[in-house]
């Protein structure tokens, strides 16, 4: 899988992964793929729901540790 811009929002809580991760996919063309690294459990359920809102593809969902990644693709 290419990444290509990765977010690390290790240590903050909602809504803050979330708007970080829309500013760059704002920032981004379409088809390219976004990683969200974030630290908070909620983003599992968050980063579902905003991909069911905004259209972007959740391309996968993984969890390393204390870390929870997200792989957005730019819609």
């Amino acid at each position: 899988m290419q990444i290509d811009r990765e977010l690390d929002t290790r240590g903050l809580n909602c809504p803050l992964p979330i708007l970080k991760a829309k500013k760059s996919l704002n920032e981004m063309a379409s088809g390219q793929l976004l990683k969200v690294v974030s630290t908070d459990p909620g983003s599992l359920r968050d980063f579902q729901a905003f991909a069911r809102q905004t259209g972007n593809e959740l391309v996968e969902q993984q969890t390393a540790g204390t870390d929870f990644i997200h792989v957005l693709k730019r819609r």
